[in-house]
């Protein structure tokens, strides 16, 4: 059995500060199937680095086409265009090669690739998640080590020191991430004001505010919870806090607790009473991540619980400069708020079957060497899981953004999300189990016995 190799939550923390503060001082809605890029060059010149590229004046080479399956789908996302534009210069500078997105919200890619996976199709380029979650696919030998690439064409020495550990198992890489995130509620002022409620300092008062703006008929918070994830990452942060600090869910896997533990029967509680203050859209359940976001976005909520990938996407929309972030509350006087839920990004990995596979490889460098840069451009690179250059407020990020990256400043340690940490079998049990408290309220007590079954008959 292969082993990931794991930093522990502190020093990624530390990672996360040291590089972002240098940098600051100088997975959706829409497309279910694939769109081609456009071919249209763009203005700049991205360095591609020693990628044994062929000129774009060379003819009668074999038209290839790379699939390229990702998580970018919505167009009011900048990751979206600036994905395109990297994309159009690469297939302008080489003529022969097409590149052909597939743009899926993150739930559907996640449900694409295991059905690619077990039927060893899987896209020349896809999208994985770290730890647990990209596991059986590596244990299936279905993904190509990328320790050649990286080390190759200096592209290893771009990333965040130590990030790459959560996509390396028995020493060989075998996905290069696009974030590293911590988890953080975002709050539009104006509404806040309008009902006459301050940040909460702690998730009781959180709870009053909720109670307060849904007296104002203003909606509390958005969350799009058919991408089953995000009530998960949410409710994990209240774990966080109820556990007193990091390692619930490793406790579990070392048999040091068990999920009737009081710890995770009070979060359960807590998460609930959020749930039945009315916190949440009405149908919650039937808003993908984008539609969720994007009443936050247009002004149509007053919170938003996510990671600060969210950041990018928040600051092009019409609520920008009118946006102000707080860290996640104590509850009931326990956790430190700066300890964060943990968020090293999706990420990408090419199939060891790939039909053109140095040519893949050769995209995926380019791609990955522009990344940083087209993403700062487009106002997105907060929370990227590479190095920065530039200076973040001079070119414009709004006074919202450089809070997020104050934030990271000031990280303590934390959890990765569950369905990072525990096998698959039993993170599903627990995604569709936290889902069920957004539609009817249930017993802590048999939230909890349904969680130890699940991990005791998943058991590896």
């Amino acid at each position: 059995m292969r082993k990931w190799r794991k930093i522990a939550g502190p020093v990624l923390a530390t990672v996360l500060a040291v590089s972002l503060a240098a940098c600051g001082g100088g997975g959706k809605n829409g497309s279910n199937g694939t769109d081609t890029a456009s071919n249209s060059s763009s203005n700049s010149n991205p360095a591609s680095g020693d990628t044994g590229s062929a000129s774009a004046s060379e003819s009668g080479k074999e038209n290839i086409t790379i699939t390229f399956q990702n998580i970018y789908p919505d167009p009011t996302d900048p990751k979206y265009q600036m994905l395109r534009k990297i994309v159009g210069q690469y297939e302008s500078d080489h003529p022969n090669i097409k590149i052909e997105l597939d743009s899926l919200n993150t739930d559907q890619q996640k449900l694409k690739l295991k059905t690619q996976a077990a039927s060893k199709e899987v896209p020349d380029i896809t999208v994985v998640n770290p730890s647990a979650q990209m596991k059986p696919f590596v244990d299936a030998g279905l993904f190509a080590p990328l320790n050649e690439m990286v080390e190759k064409n200096g592209l290893k020495g771009t990333f965040q020191e130590g990030i790459l550990d959560y996509y390396t198992f028995d020493g060989n890489l075998y996905a290069l991430p696009d974030g590293n995130n911590i988890a953080i509620v975002y709050y539009n002022k104006q509404l806040f004001e309008k009902a006459g409620v301050k940040v909460p300092t702690t998730f009781e008062e959180m709870v009053e505010v909720v109670k307060q703006l849904k007296a104002k008929k203003i909606q509390p918070m958005a969350i799009g919870e058919k991408d089953t994830w995000t009530g998960s990452f949410l409710f994990m942060n209240v774990l966080l806090r109820t556990n007193g600090g990091p390692g619930f869910l490793k406790d579990v896997l070392g048999g040091k607790k068990t999920f009737e533990d009081p710890a995770f029967t009070e979060a359960v509680d807590a998460f609930q009473n959020l749930v039945q203050a009315g916190a949440f859209q009405e149908g919650a359940t039937s808003f993908d991540y984008n539609a969720g976001e994007n009443l936050f976005k247009t002004g149509k909520a007053a919170m938003y619980f996510m990671g600060s990938w969210a950041t990018g996407g928040i600051e092009t929309s019409s609520v920008n400069g009118n946006i102000g972030v707080f860290k996640f509350p104590t509850v009931s006087g326990k956790g430190n708020p700066d300890e964060f839920m943990l968020a090293p990004g999706s990420a990408f990995a090419v199939s060891k079957d790939s039909k053109h596979l140095q040519e893949t490889l050769d995209f995926l460098n380019y791609y990955m060497l522009n990344y940083p840069k087209e993403a700062f451009a487009v106002k997105g690179a907060v929370g990227v899981a590479q190095k920065v250059d530039g200076d973040f407020k001079a070119a414009g990020y709004s006074d919202m953004a450089m809070e997020v990256l104050n934030l990271f400043k000031g990280v303590k340690g934390g959890d990765l999300a569950f369905d990072n940490t525990m096998n698959p079998g039993t993170a599903q049990i627990h995604l569709s189990s936290i889902q069920n408290l957004f539609v009817t309220k249930v017993p802590a007590a048999d939230v909890a016995k349904e969680h130890q079954k699940a991990f005791e008959d998943n058991k590896e």
